[in-house]
């Protein structure tokens, strides 16, 4: 198979020459691409100088990750996709576990190395660890990660299962898929497109997988800190928007109503702590998610399916009877 590392970087420079050279070294049965979301810095002269190997795809704005992907993949030839964060640090053989599952099973779209945290490298990384859920509310939690509460890797993990969806920090997907699904939809700028775009691929018969013999570790909120309100603001539209499109016909209603008051409630937890600014990112997605409905609402696809959520409420299994990790909540 041919297979293309693309890595996208806006202004980036510095984890750049960080990273790069693992991805490199530990990738020579791939073509690897720095897919450039009009940086202002100098990372495309730092790749140029230092590793002419590396090719470079320029996009012409900073279309956010789903933009940016969705630009830069058109200039790229290959049969499947890796996509990798700019803070993202390979390891041996990362690339050979993936293909085989590929070659061994040709209904498999998608697929997600374990991802580790880089700064806690016997830890689970709070972007994916081993694999993405949603419960029935759409809220997403990972094996190994529930809501803050991020597991040790003791292990417990080390198999290759279905899961419902791949983090966007070392997303692979076959490149017939991504084009017959269109990409990333490119409303969401950031944050939760692979999800959406997962949950399209499950209702169109595909299947994710999660395979623990490829290794990554992440850095995580490099881009976008995690304690940055835009963030807050993104994880909470898109999270509607997500639902708005996939949710089975007959539950839509019901559970957007559901979460509007639960994301309500989820702001009036800020006011409590003092986290203002968190507060009306939740507003300000709400309102965003408003005048963006009917316009996502008919991008809906005649099947969804309805083996979407793995847990009946995360949000009740964490913090009404204290659920910590994956085996308490599902």
């Amino acid at each position: 198979m041919k297979i293309a590392v693309v890595i996208l970087n806006w202004n980036g420079v510095k984890l750049i020459e960080q990273f790069l050279p693992s991805v490199i070294q530990f990738s020579p049965e791939a073509t690897v691409y720095v897919a450039d979301n009009a940086s202002t810095d100098e990372s495309i002269e730092f790749v140029k100088n230092n590793y002419p190997s590396v090719k470079i795809v320029q996009n012409s704005t900073n279309s956010g990750f789903a933009g940016g992907y969705n630009e830069a993949l058109q200039h790229i030839d290959a049969d499947i996709f890796a996509l990798v964060n700019s803070d993202i640090e390979v390891t041996e053989n990362w690339l050979k576990p993936i293909v085989e599952t590929f070659d061994a099973e040709p209904n498999t779209a998608i697929i997600q190395p374990k991802i580790l945290d880089f700064k806690r490298k016997e830890y689970f990384e709070y972007a994916g660890a081993a694999g993405g859920f949603i419960d029935k509310y759409g809220y997403p939690f990972c094996r190994g990660r529930v809501f803050d509460t991020v597991e040790k890797d003791n292990g417990q993990y080390n198999d290759t299962s279905e899961i419902f969806w791949a983090s966007g920090a070392c997303f692979f997907i076959r490149s017939a898929v991504y084009k017959e699904l269109k990409g990333f939809d490119e409303d969401f700028f950031a944050h939760q497109e692979e999800i959406d775009l997962c949950w399209r691929a499950l209702n169109k018969g595909y299947k994710i997988k999660y395979n623990s013999e490829s290794v990554v570790y992440h850095v995580g909120g490099a881009t976008l800190q995690v304690a940055n309100p835009q963030k807050t603001f993104l994880n909470f539209r898109n999270s509607l928007l997500m639902l708005t499109k996939n949710l089975p016909q007959r539950k839509l209603f019901q559970i957007v109503f559901l979460r509007l008051l639960l994301d309500g409630a989820a702001g009036v937890k800020f006011v409590f702590s003092s986290q203002f600014a968190h507060c009306w990112a939740i507003i300000r997605a709400h309102f965003s998610f408003y005048r963006l409905f009917l316009k996502n609402y008919k991008k809906r696809e005649k099947n969804q399916t309805e083996i979407y959520f793995k847990s009946k409420s995360i949000v009740y299994g964490y913090y009404v009877k204290n659920g910590t990790v994956f085996a308490d909540v599902i």
